[in-house]
């Protein structure tokens, strides 16, 4: 049968925007290249021009100038054709990626909701709201627990009366042991000897010393 029909040729890839915005900017920095080698030469003759005069060969130069400049305008219309193309391939490449992108995140969001609408089922409102009742219960009755062991047993009743009666009392036995008469007493002992043992020295009250500080005892 392939002899009489012949083989079909294998498919090729299907085109694709990124491999096609490739080629035509490939296309469009060739064609950027001539541009630039059109205005090398466009120089050349406008020098050449300069330091001419007027006559066939300025006129013949002129010529080639003039060719030049309108290969150069034909090469910046293909030029600016091709990045138009390409200017528009790259957004519709854009819109496509950006429509593929939004399903996907719909298809997650789809998945998402299942599986929120599974675990649903597990979770019973009423059965949260009890919970938490029967928390608070227990929470109740362990504070009534920690109430009743701290009780006192056995502890007399006392009187406010006579609470604040022993405190007024106990406040005046306080101030009456505050004596600060040992206070005079350090005040009106012997000074400290200022000089050297064996010396003879008088206290503040004039009265003849040792070398210990102590009273002198006079002679008989």
């Amino acid at each position: 049968m392939n002899r009489i029909f012949g083989r079909g040729k294998p498919k090729g890839p299907a085109p694709n925007l990124t491999d096609c915005i490739g080629n035509v900017d490939s296309r469009s920095e060739s064609v950027d290249k001539k541009i630039a080698r059109l205005d090398v030469e466009l120089v050349k003759y406008k020098d050449q021009m300069k330091k001419m005069r007027d006559g066939p060969s300025k006129n013949m130069v002129k010529q080639k100038a003039l060719r030049v400049l309108k290969q150069k305008r034909m090469y910046e219309s293909q030029r600016d054709n091709l990045m138009q193309q390409s200017f528009n391939m790259e957004q519709t490449n854009y819109t496509i990626q950006t429509l593929k992108d939004t399903k996907t995140t719909v298809d997650a969001m789809k998945i998402g909701l299942k599986d929120m609408k599974k675990a649903y089922k597990h979770v019973k409102i009423d059965q949260i709201e009890d919970l938490q009742d029967e928390l608070g219960d227990m929470m109740e009755d362990a504070n009534d627990i920690q109430e009743a062991l701290g009780r006192s047993y056995g502890t007399p009743e006392i009187d406010d009366d006579d609470l604040e009666a022993e405190l007024d009392a106990l406040g005046d036995e306080l101030l009456m042991d505050d004596d600060s008469s040992y206070l005079d007493e350090a005040a009106t002992a012997p000074s400290i000897p200022q000089g050297i043992p064996g010396d003879k020295s008088v206290n503040r009250d004039g009265v003849l010393v040792d070398e210990f500080g102590l009273p002198q005892i006079p002679a008989t």
